[in-house]
């Protein structure tokens, strides 16, 4: 059964690739996603978060509609560094990681906190219904729906950055 199961997924996940435009949807982005690095894209969401999500098959490369992809061709392999290409100091480089470190910490707190604050209204599913939704469940339902749907994405985000975070030297 288990053997089945994880088939039919498996076989789901490659008949149903994730477009950048779906994905920004469901992060709940109010502008253009921006490519970040690897698969790695960042958004601004309607509360002012920052909101990092994957797209699988990015494969490193900016994804067509994206604010940085180009009409130029993808070129899967690295090509080597000329023999006259300036290198960057080490200690450069470790400020520059150092900043960069600081910066996601930063951000990781505040959607932290936000994650705190959003789980706290959602109330495990459950929060107590405001006066106008007492008369009509569907506004309750509603509710309910962008709550939990406000914790995924602040979710997603704490998770983007956490592996941000590990992947500074």
């Amino acid at each position: 059964m288990r053997a089945g199961l994880l088939a039919a997924l498996l076989g789901a996940g490659a008949a149903s690739a994730v477009t950048l435009n779906e994905k920004a949807k469901e992060s709940g982005c109010v502008n253009k996603p921006v490519y970040v690095t690897g698969e790695m894209y960042k958004c601004a969401t309607q509360s002012g978060a920052s909101s990092y999500f994957n797209v699988p098959g990015a494969d490193g490369n900016p994804l067509p509609g994206s604010a940085t992809s180009s009409s130029q061709p993808v070129r899967s392999a690295k090509a080597a560094t000329p023999a006259g290409f300036p290198r960057v100091d080490p200690n450069t480089q470790k400020g520059r990681d150092d900043v960069r470190r600081k910066v996601l910490s930063e951000e990781l707190a505040a959607e932290e906190k936000l994650l705190s604050e959003s789980r706290v209204l959602y109330a495990d599913g459950a929060p107590p219904p405001l006066p106008e939704e007492r008369a009509d469940a569907e506004k309750y339902r509603v509710r309910i729906a962008r709550l939990r749907q406000t914790v995924g994405v602040h979710e997603k985000n704490v998770e983007a950055l956490k592996k941000e975070l590990g992947a500074i030297k």
